[in-house]
């Protein structure tokens, strides 16, 4: 029996499972000694190292016992024939031409297991790529183009949708399976329903990045507008915006909500939009609860984060008035040239199209009629390119992507924003309400003003 004990293990699943396990436990512990010294991968060497590697070893382990169990079965079946057992090959290191064969199975083995490395790393390297991500075209289309022009246009999608470590890798992976499920056989919802609700914390990806805490006091902002009269005047506000940060030994300003000393908890309803109660857990541990008169239906808690208020940092869709304003201020539309420019431009925009197409011809022909006059011809040539791509980066038919559709919580123009939170509405059981004055977030120095007096002192 004892002679058997070491040729139950002679069989080829034991062997492969034995080289297996010892090469990828081997690996795991050189990684993680790596890791201990400091040196850092990404999210796609922790898929390696934690996951696949673990993975291949536990494969290896369970293959052993298995080819244990089919060798002892082949020598009984060899006994029962009265058959021995045939001998291994004997590799003998002494002739020069077996030596010569060894090194060269060895080599390209290698060589192969490098190559196999390299291209799964490039592989789940690729299927984070924004081109990876926008592949689904129908789908994935008014989310590409929003990011190619946003802050964080040079950001990857994976280090905002899923960040650092294995476990939120293998996460994503799964729910993408899904999407692709949803995607093949047309089950997606029009428009895609936001917030997303597994998102991972802020914490863990956009302070990746930005520091909530640091403190970064106030800073001016200059807002320029345009009236709807003939000459499309510009107007300016100005704003002085309390940031804030963690001044000295307490923080101010805006993000004092996100303060590590502070905990704030919401119900509200499925789009976040509505809240009705909001608890306060101060950097002392004491705990206030603000209510409002009327409940949501189906309102659950959230853990207040930088998306609660940034929740279109990336995928930014702007209302008509912004877009203009914008492009006139640019230079993009020349509204010396064209009349009551911003008050048509902004009508064309809202018109309704039932396709891009349909967007560039009726736009086209509308200021023509506006603007008929010969000299106005490149004006008008101008302002229907740029009218067409502002209509056709926010807005898509196909999936009923609309002016408002994905309103931006920062701030209280476009959407409810702070007054969520900051009604007056929402209040204690002393009475205390949370409080709604435009001086917590910011102080107003001119607003819609032609030549602002703050801004000619500034630049004096």
């Amino acid at each position: 029996m004892d002679e058997q004990r070491p040729s139950s293990l002679r069989h080829p699943v034991s062997l492969a499972g034995a080289a297996l396990a010892t090469v990828s436990g081997v690996s795991v512990l050189s990684l993680f000694v790596a890791s201990i010294v400091g040196f850092e991968g990404g999210p796609y060497l922790g898929m390696v190292a934690y996951v696949g590697l673990p993975s291949l070893l536990v494969v290896g382990l369970l293959l052993i016992p298995l080819g244990v169990v089919l060798e002892r079965r082949r020598l009984v079946r060899l006994a029962a024939l009265g058959q021995g057992e045939k001998p291994l090959p004997i590799i003998d290191f002494n002739r020069p031409r077996t030596r010569v064969l060894a090194l060269a199975f060895l080599g390209l083995t290698t060589v192969n297991v490098l190559l196999l490395l390299a291209a799964s790393y490039k592989g789940l390297e690729l299927m984070d790529s924004p081109q990876f991500c926008g592949s689904c075209h129908s789908v994935m289309d008014p989310e590409t183009t929003a990011h190619r022009r946003s802050p964080h246009a040079r950001v990857k999608c994976a280090e905002c949708h899923i960040g650092p470590g294995a476990s939120w890798f293998v996460k994503s992976k799964l729910s993408g399976s899904w999407q692709l499920v949803s995607v093949t056989l047309d089950l997606y919802p029009r428009p895609i329903p936001t917030p997303v609700h597994n998102l991972r914390p802020a914490r863990d990806t956009c302070e990746q990045c930005h520091w909530p805490t640091k403190f970064t006091g106030d800073r001016l902002r200059v807002t320029t507008r345009h009236a709807d009269d003939e000459a499309s005047s510009p107007r300016k506000t100005v704003l002085l915006l309390h940031v804030g940060g963690a001044g000295g030994v307490a923080s101010k300003g805006i993000h004092w909500h996100v303060d590590p000393g502070v905990r704030i908890r919401y119900q509200a309803d499925e789009k976040r939009e509505k809240i009705s109660t909001v608890e306060l857990t101060s950097p002392g541990g004491e705990k206030v609860t603000y209510q409002t008169r009327e409940k949501v239906a189906g309102a659950v808690w959230r853990e207040m984060d930088c998306v609660d208020c940034h929740n279109r940092p990336t995928h930014v869709y702007r209302m008509p008035d912004e877009e203009v304003d914008a492009a006139i201020e640019a230079g993009r539309l020349d509204r010396a040239a064209l009349p009551f420019l911003r008050r048509e431009a902004v009508k064309l925009l809202r018109a309704d199209y039932p396709s891009g197409p349909a967007a560039r011809a009726g736009i086209r022909e509308r200021l023509l009629a506006l603007y008929p006059a010969p000299e106005k011809a490149q004006a008008v040539a101008g302002a229907a390119d740029e009218l067409t791509e502002i209509w056709s980066r926010n807005v898509w038919p196909g999936m009923k992507i609309t002016w408002g559709t994905y309103p931006s919580m920062l701030g209280h123009e476009a959407a409810p924003g702070c007054f969520r939170c900051h009604d007056g509405d929402h209040a204690a059981a002393d009475g205390t309400a949370i409080r709604n004055a435009c001086s917590l977030c910011h102080n107003l120095l001119a607003q819609d003003e032609a030549e602002p007096a703050i801004l000619k002192q500034l630049t004096q």
